[in-house]
């Protein structure tokens, strides 16, 4: 006989803790998958959020290079006005806002339709600017790395301080840098340096003393050019492998006055600058084969294309330059010519008029430099030459940089 098998059916209160078990279990996982997509999106939105933040620097950085490249350029002047300010905008030329005393307004040298945005079309706080390192905008303070501190306010490489921000989207960063333009270590032998010989006669004046940058045009000996003497760093005011004459009422002076019979001319100008051969002229680039009219900038004339041959003829009627005058040839000054930086000669040298230089004069030649017929002013300037050649053909150097989030 079968046995008798009763079923017996669950409790309900059995069947609701199982309903509640399997709504908390879904409850549960809802909430982690919630919880997953809420961290997705929310990484999602950190990582894009840090891509723009990588972009709005590089956007920044992309400023200084064009603010470092409009101080090359001279669009951005080096001068002695402690309270000068430049700011750069994203405007076309003739739209750009209209600015203070000692400010400088300047339309972005960008490709039309490329702006990046490191600056604003209008006055604002995020606007490049190019300012000089001043605590108080009443003097500037230097890089002299010659001196201790090397940061002071006498001599050496003004320091620019640029501000640039970078803007993509909601994402904001500032860039605060100072730069120098990068020093050359130059071997300079005296205001004026001839390899055959210098004959002094007529007006002329040559000062060994290391000037001011500042120096006034037409400022010489009598003037007294003493408020513009430094103090420090001064050199022979003539200085020769051969002899030194002066007459009339031309004068010398310097540490010491002049110095004749020395050994040790220069190879080239490359040793003045204290380059390599092959690193000078990658350097200064290709020759040209006429005279610039106001030659502002770094220069190298030649007819002919062959180094240190001596065979070009050039000439000023006057003019006004600065920076570095490097003549593969004769050149002759016939009119009031300025000029603040280095002038080197491989030729002759001939002064027939008025002539007023800041900086220095090297002059290899074929003969004896005869100074001059006319007026004609030398006055070494450690300072000017430095500056003006690294203006037009040197790089920067970074002091600092700093960057922040706001």
């Amino acid at each position: 006989m079968t046995p008798l098998v009763v079923h017996h059916a669950p409790a309900r209160n059995q069947r609701g803790i199982a309903l509640v078990m399997a709504l908390l279990v879904l409850l549960v996982m809802s909430l982690l998958a919630a919880t997953l997509m809420m961290s997705i999106n929310v990484d999602t939105k950190i990582a894009s959020f840090n891509t723009r933040e990588n972009q709005a620097l590089n956007i920044a950085e992309a400023g200084i290079g064009e603010a470092v490249t409009r101080i090359s350029s001279g669009d951005i002047p080096t001068n002695s006005n402690a309270r000068q300010v430049a700011q750069i905008f994203n405007a076309l030329p003739g739209n750009v806002p209209v600015l203070g005393v000692d400010s400088i307004a300047l339309a972005t040298k960008q490709p039309v339709g490329e702006w990046l945005s490191y600056t604003t079309a209008g006055k604002s706080d995020s606007v490049l600017t190019v300012a000089y390192k001043d605590s108080i905008k009443a003097f500037i303070y230097r890089y002299d790395p010659g001196r201790n501190p090397a940061i002071q306010t006498n001599s050496g490489f003004p320091i620019f301080v640029i501000t640039s921000t970078g803007r993509k989207g909601s994402a904001y960063r500032r860039i605060v840098t100072e730069v120098i333009q990068k020093p050359f270590n130059v071997n300079i032998k005296a205001a004026l340096a001839a390899e055959k010989g210098v004959d002094f006669s007529g007006n002329s004046d040559v000062c060994g003393l290391n000037h001011s940058i500042n120096t006034p045009t037409n400022t010489r000996i009598a003037t007294p050019d003493d408020p513009w003497e430094l103090g420090s760093g001064d050199v022979p005011g003539s200085w020769s492998s051969s002899t030194i004459t002066s007459s009339g009422s031309a004068v010398q002076d310097g540490t010491p006055p002049n110095q004749p019979g020395q050994a040790g001319f220069y190879n080239g100008p490359w040793e003045a600058l204290g380059m390599q051969q092959a690193e000078f002229f990658s350097w200064i680039g290709p020759p040209q084969g006429t005279e610039p009219a106001n030659p502002q900038g770094v220069y190298y004339l030649d007819n002919n294309g062959k180094s240190q041959d001596v065979s070009g003829d050039f000439k000023y009627n006057g003019g006004t330059g600065e920076g570095m005058l490097y003549v593969d040839g004769n050149l002759a000054i016939n009119g009031n010519f300025t000029f603040r930086g280095l002038v080197y000669v491989e030729g002759d040298l001939k002064i027939n008029g008025n002539c007023w230089i800041l900086g220095a004069v090297i002059v290899k030649g074929t003969g004896r430099v005869k100074i001059a017929n006319g007026t004609c002013t030398v006055l070494y300037s450690a300072d000017t030459v430095t500056q003006n050649v690294s203006k037009y053909g040197g790089q920067f150097v970074t002091l600092s940089w700093r960057e922040s989030k706001f």
